[in-house]
């Protein structure tokens, strides 16, 4: 049981560890490193896999100084970029930190690495001055005397800022080397020997200074001793250290401290003044002065703990004897923190605009806070105002990540301004604050939508092709491209009935895609469009699109655009018919009935029927007599159109009786269409006779033959000559048709000349293009004849020559009998068909068209029939060129039951 839980003992420590340091990374790096030198795999050790570091934008972000390293783009390893120089960055504090961070997108993450600078040998030791002059008594002087000389410094820290020195051989001098603590040396030049300034009047020598490194670097000071006579007592410090504590914010003047020295000597040589020798560090000479004869150390300056926590202070009490003599001590100064320096907050990325759908915990932003202040003076607390959808996470110390707290709104708020807020814990505390602009981007999520659900909107008919009817808008609050909005008629959103066939919406009317205005993409005819409903469909440009519909309900509000139109009379047959513009003559609507000499009063002797395409009052019809006015023997009807006497027909009215009727519509303007009616006065017996001829036309009333018809036509004599004459032209028609049967029925086909070019049909393959056609009538019945069988041959280029005359166009006919002459030869290129056909070998075509009269056909050797007794087209093609009746045209071998009728 124990050696189970041994190794999951220790995982369990290892994660407790790395949770304890906080998920920090790190490396360590000697300074003066060559630019490109790999620090460490950083997206491997965070976990990333194979070319997610620039997929996923890893990068540094430094923190308030240049960190002279960067992330390698394609690696994800940390290099130099720059020349790392550990005492610029760091000074003397050891170890130099340089904490850093490392943020990685999609999704935003932030990572602390902390790089260690380590120190390299690369700073020599230097004196504070190349040349030290130092004054010695003769004789007066005893061996052992001590005299203080200042160490030289060395930016390195560790062993390689460990000096040792040595002076240059001599008999008179040794070195004394103190270590008041690891970091601080005290040197002393003490005399071994008494010295005599008339053998050595000035002593040289050489201090050199060595430091730990390897290889080691050497600075060298010159030591000019002069040797005096006289005064053999230096002046005593009661202390050889002093020291005190100043806070950070003490003004100028302050007592730093007061040193005092003795001098057993008498006279002048028992007089001396104090003097600073020097400082540590060296460049804050201006911050101290000392008073020459009391000895107090006051403030030239300000003191700043941020920069500087400890100055000592090198004192000198030098005698006025001859030669002078010196006592030295030292005063060490402490400087406390004051809360003097406010926090400080950066932003060190930002991912902005947030789209509106942005899920919450999104990192908007991440913030760096620091404080050069320590202990409570530096701890800081941050938050943001006002309230908002966002707030502060802290990840690491000084670092903040604004995240997403609540969901987003564009179309309520499309911007925020947010102020983080950071205070220090000082006594009184001091505050920062960074402001923040988080807008807001837009996402597709609101569909246009219409004012309306439903728009109605009249429109005159016949109005202008492209007149505007109506607009029509949508809303859609999104911005941009999700807000733009295009309009367009919904397909299959609706349509009507015109002409028996379903037509569109979007073939009467048109949308615009901008504006949203309703087009008319031809003029509307009330009579036949009355409503058109259909769906206007409004789409914004979002990814995905979304979009909303309203029904549009097109009225057509009709208009008096059609004059009355007169029916055939009733039974069928061919009636007149006449249009008239309103306000306009009379029209040319002729008919003629028969009426009996001695009818009553109010007998009806013929009814004008008329209707009107409009509807309602433009519709409603009403029927005046224009002509004759006054007293005449006929009336009309107003609203029923019928003919009937006023009063007893007598034989003055005469034999014939001339009426325009005018009939009229009540639009506005009114519209009209005039009728003429022949009536002839005849006998009783005779209009019995005229009445039963004409039954078919409806009783008494029939169509004129002509504009000069109406001749003869009173007299039964002329009935019966006409019946003759139609009998004795019957008999003449068919001997002529028996002599042609008989005379052109063994033969195989007839040729016709050419007629004028008829464009036939088109499709993907080619086109029967401009042919000449040529009619036949083949029956296999006794009926009459008519157009049943029509040959195509090519249309080719007429050929050069007079021949070239014989192609021009011609009048139409539907029968030609007559043969034409020999065709010159055409050229055998095949012709382009319409499918289903293949092209054949030789290029002509045959099209019969086939109808119970003539319901089979033999083309061609291929038999040809209607289904069911239908009409129905056939083709067929002709497979190869034809005899003595020349290549253009053809061989039409008909059934043996087949006659050949003449139209």
């Amino acid at each position: 049981m124990g050696v189970w839980w041994a190794p999951a003992l220790r995982v369990l420590v290892l994660q407790a560890a790395w949770a304890l340091g906080g998920g920090q990374v790190r490396y360590s790096v000697p300074e003066e490193a060559k630019a490109g030198t790999v620090v460490g795999r950083l997206a491997q050790d965070l976990g990333l896999e194979a070319g997610e570091a620039e997929a996923r934008r890893l990068r540094l972000v430094a923190q308030g100084r240049r960190a002279s390293v960067e992330v390698s783009g394609a690696s994800g390893a940390l290099v130099v970029s720059s020349r790392l120089d550990r005492e610029e960055l760091c000074g003397k504090s050891a170890p130099c930190a340089l904490r850093l961070e490392v943020l990685v997108e999609r999704p935003l993450r932030v990572f602390h690495v902390e790089l260690e600078v380590t120190d390299i040998n690369d700073n020599a030791p230097l004196f504070p001055a190349a040349r030290k002059n130092l004054s010695i008594a003769e004789f007066t002087t005893l061996p052992g005397s001590r005299f203080p000389l200042e160490g030289a410094s060395d930016a390195d820290i560790g062993a390689n800022a460990q000096l040792s020195y040595a002076l240059s051989p001599n008999e008179h001098f040794t070195l004394d080397v103190k270590s008041s603590d690891e970091n601080r040396k005290s040197l002393f030049l003490v005399l071994a020997k008494p010295l005599d300034r008339e053998s050595v009047a000035v002593h040289r020598l050489v201090l050199t200074a060595s430091d730990g490194g390897r290889p080691p670097l050497t600075g060298t000071v010159e030591l000019v001793i002069s040797v005096l006579d006289a005064n053999d007592n230096a002046p005593q410090f009661n202390q050889s250290v002093y020291k005190a504590q100043l806070p950070e914010s003490a003004a100028e003047g302050t007592l730093v401290a007061r040193v005092n020295a003795t001098d057993p000597d008498e006279g002048v040589n028992k007089d001396f003044s104090y003097s600073i020798v020097s400082l540590d560090p060296a460049g804050n000479r201006a911050l101290f002065t000392i008073d020459p004869k009391t000895g107090e150390i006051r403030l030239t300056g300000a003191l700043d703990f941020e920069d500087v926590q400890l100055h000592e202070i090198q004192i000198e009490a030098r005698d006025k004897g001859s030669p002078p003599l010196s006592g030295h001590c030292s005063v060490e100064l402490e400087v406390l923190d004051v809360n003097d320096n406010a926090p400080e907050v950066w932003v060190t990325s930002l991912s902005v605009p947030v789209p509106e759908d942005a899920a919450v915990g999104t990192v908007v932003a991440v913030l760096s806070v620091s404080d050069r202040d320590s202990g409570a003076n530096g701890r800081v607390r941050c938050a943001v105002w006002p309230v908002s959808p966002f707030g502060l996470v802290a990840t690491f110390a000084g670092s903040y990540s604004l995240v997403l707290r609540e969901a987003l709104d564009r179309e309520r708020v499309s911007e925020y301004e947010v102020e983080v807020r950071a205070e220090d814990g000082g006594a009184p505390p001091l505050r920062a604050s960074r402001g923040v602009r988080v807008p807001v981007s837009d996402v597709n999520d609101n569909a246009p939508a219409f004012a309306q659900a439903v728009y109605t909107v009249l429109a005159r008919e016949n109005n202008a092709a492209g007149a505007e009817l109506a607009r029509l808008w949508a809303r859609d609050p999104d911005e941009a491209g999700n807000g733009r909005v295009s309009y367009s008629v919904a397909e299959g959103g609706g349509g009507a009935v015109s002409g028996g066939a379903w037509r569109s919406a979007s073939s009467y009317v048109s949308v615009d895609a901008e504006s949203g205005r309703l087009w008319a993409l031809q003029p509307l005819d009330y009579e036949e469009l009355q409503v058109l409903q259909f769906e206007v469909r409004a789409v914004d440009a979002g990814e995905p699109p979304l979009c909303g519909n309203a029904t549009v309900q097109l009225f057509v509000v009709d208009e008096n655009d059609n004059a009355p139109a007169l029916l055939p009379p009733a039974g069928g047959g061919p009636g007149p018919g006449a249009a008239g513009e309103a306000a306009s003559g009379p029209g040319s609507g002729a008919l003629w009935a028969w009426a009996a000499w001695g009818a009553p009063a109010g007998q009806v002797v013929a009814k004008i029927r008329a209707v009107d395409a409009d509807s309602g009052y433009n519709a409603w019809l009403r029927y005046e007599l224009w002509e004759p006015r006054g007293k005449g023997p006929f009336r009309v009807g107003l609203y029923s159109g019928e003919v009937s006497t006023a009063r007893a027909l007598e034989e003055a009215d005469g034999p014939r009786q001339r009426l325009v009727i005018v009939v009229r519509d009540h639009g506005e303007p009114a519209r009209s269409v005039t009728a003429t009616l022949s009536v002839s006065l005849v006998e009783g017996a005779e209009a019995a006779l005229a009445a039963a001829g004409s039954s078919s036309s409806g009783p008494g009333l029939r169509a004129a033959p002509g504009a000069e018809g109406d001749a003869s036509a009173s007299a039964a004599t002329n009935v019966w000559l006409v019946v003759a004459i139609c009998a004795v032209s019957s008999l003449f028609l068919l001997a002529v048709v028996l002599y042609g049967a008989s005379r052109w029925a063994p033969r195989a086909a007839v040729l016709s000349g050419p007629g004028p070019a008829t464009l036939v049909c088109a499709s993907e393959v080619g086109s029967w293009s401009y042919s000449q056609r040529q009619s036949r009538s083949l029956c296999v019945t006794d009926g009459a004849g008519k157009s049943d069988l029509m040959v195509f041959s090519p249309n080719f280029p007429p050929p050069p020559g007079p021949a070239a005359k014989e192609t021009q166009p011609e009048p139409p006919a539907l029968l030609d009998t007559v043969s034409a002459p020999p065709s010159p030869p055409l050229p055998a290129t095949p012709l382009p068909l319409c499918r289903p056909f293949r092209p054949p070998p030789w290029p002509a075509v045959a099209v019969a068209v086939l109808s119970p009269r003539c319901p089979r056909v033999v083309v061609a050797g291929q038999v040809l029939e209607a289904p069911d007794g239908t009409v129905a087209p056939a083709f067929v093609s002709l497979p190869e060129p034809l005899d003595s009746w020349g290549t253009g045209g053809m061989k039409i071998w008909p059934h043996p039951a087949a006659v050949l009728v003449h139209s």
